[in-house]
Order: structure tokens, then C-alpha cells, then sequence
């Protein structure tokens, strides 16, 4: 695109009427990367969330929890995300340890609080994941979160997913987890083309008109090596492009002319 107004002294804009000579190929190959070169450091990617292997202080990272465990602390009348977070401090499994635990930090702000987990799903709320864990009382939480995965995140529906599945949860839960590998596969991002870098000119807009208050913009296309214009309702050959009066120029890569890629 080519720069053919500027304002004026008083602040109005005004056509520069400048002739430019435009090749009719440009050759961009020099320009191509060519990889990692000698002397040249790679920068390295960005960090996400599930590249960090260490957790925060306030959210560890989580292991298997024991649900038999959860039941026992739970019984001597512990909120079911305390007992969560106990056992995930004491490495799972062990009640007494996360008793301990328990008597130490249960004056902690969070300790009502769901703990995260790194590998599920963002979009899942893991406070619904531990109400319906705790009022359901016969599935787990990675059972829960799959089903909530299936609905969409709603809640009743979930529970009747589950219920309707109680005869192979696991099988069902398999199955879905098929159907996401499924489709991951079939939306696979499309392979981008490569090839030479030299480009012709194959089409340029124009304005006819003194100013950017009157006249208007017309194209010109090439067609069959002949020059088409398009001028409103009107479509003729044109003799004489005006390459160098326009404002905006379309190259097209040759090696794709006339076999263009199918997803174009």
C-alpha cells in the first residue's frame, strides 16, 4: 500500500499525485529464513502453566489422593476439600500425618478451598467437582470431572450422566476420552505451503478523482496476460494500466498461479 494523501496547512487532506515505478516481479527469496544459523541463539519458548513443575506454596501440585483416606478424615467430621488438601500435603494415603497436618492449618484462610488440579480441565469449576463428589458420595473426582467435561460443565447434568453409566463408568469415561483423542486428530492444524519467493503483479486499486472528498476507486486485474478493469457496473481490456498512479498493488506468488492450494 502506498502512502498518496497527506494533510494539508490547513488540515485537509490532499491526493499526492506522484508517479512510481513498480516492478511487475519482485524476488523475495534473499529474505526467506533459513533456520538457525551459526552464531544465532534460539529464544526460547514461553512457559505455561503445565511446563512448571513446581507448585506454588499456596496451590502444591496434586498427587493421587486416597479416596478411602478422604472417607476416614471425613468421618471424624473434616470438610471434604481440608481433607483433600491434608492428604495431597502428606503424599496421599497417610491419615495420621494428615491429621497432623489438619490441627496445623485448619485456621488457614484456604483451607475450605478446592485444590486445583494441574491436569484437569481449566474450564471445569472444581468447587462443583467437590460438591457433587461429597453429595453424590459414590464417584470419584476424575470420574466427576469427566462427566462435566461431557455436559458442558452443568451440574445436574453431570449427575445424571453419571448414574446413567454406574454399570461401567470406567468404560463410558473411556469412550469419551476416545471421542476428545478423536477429534483432536481431525482438527489438526493444515500444513502450510512453501515455495519460491518471486511474485508478479497481478492487480492494483486506483482512485480517479482530484481529492478524498470527490471522485472514486476503481481495480485493475490481470487476466490472460491482458489487463481488466473493474469500474463499477463497467468491465472492459485495458490498454493502459495506471501502475504507477495507484495506492495499492496485489502480488500473487508465481508457482501458485493457476494451482492454488485447494484450501484457498
Amino acid at each position: 500500500q502506498v502512502q498518496r494523501y497527506e494533510l494539508g496547512p490547513d488540515w485537509t487532506p490532499r491526493k499526492l499525485e506522484v508517479n512510481i515505478e513498480v516492478p511487475g516481479e519482485i524476488d523475495l527469496n534473499h529474505l526467506k529464513s533459513k533456520g538457525p544459523q551459526d552464531g544465532e541463539d534460539i529464544v526460547p519458548d514461553d512457559k505455561t502453566d503445565s511446563d512448571t513443575s513446581n507448585g506454588s506454596p499456596d496451590e502444591p501440585n496434586q498427587i493421587n489422593i486416597d479416596e478411602a483416606a478422604v472417607a476416614q478424615l471425613m468421618d471424624m467430621g473434616f470438610g471434604m476439600n481440608g481433607c483433600i488438601r491434608a492428604l495431597n500435603a502428606v503424599g496421599g494415603s497417610n491419615v495420621e500425618l494428615a491429621m497432623n497436618w489438619i490441627f496445623e492449618h485448619n485456621g488457614d484462610s484456604d483451607f475450605n478451598d478446592p485444590l486445583s488440579s494441574p491436569s484437569s480441565d481449566p474450564s471445569i469449576d472444581e468447587g462443583v467437582v467437590s460438591s457433587l463428589v461429597q453429595n453424590l458420595g459414590c464417584f470419584t473426582g476424575d470420574q466427576v470431572r469427566a462427566a462435566l467435561q461431557e455436559c458442558d460443565g452443568a451440574a445436574d447434568r453431570a449427575a445424571d450422566w453419571l448414574f446413567s453409566h454406574m454399570d461401567d463408568i470406567d468404560g463410558a469415561i473411556a469412550q469419551l476420552q476416545k471421542k476428545s483423542i478423536d477429534t483432536q486428530k481431525h482438527h489438526s492444524p493444515p500444513v502450510l505451503e512453501d515455495g519460491d519467493g518471486r511474485y508478479r503483479l497481478t492487480g492494483l486499486v486506483s482512485h480517479i478523482g482530484k481529492n478524498t472528498g470527490s471522485g472514486h476507486y476503481v481495480a485493475h486485474l490481470r487476466k490472460d496476460e491482458q489487463w481488466v478493469i473493474f469500474n463499477d457496473e463497467k468491465v472492459a481490456i485495458s490498454e493502459n494500466p495506471p501502475t504507477p498512479h495507484a495506492y495499492l498493488y496485489l502480488y500473487q506468488r508465481i508457482d501458485s498461479i493457476g494451482s492454488q492450494n485447494s484450501s484457498y
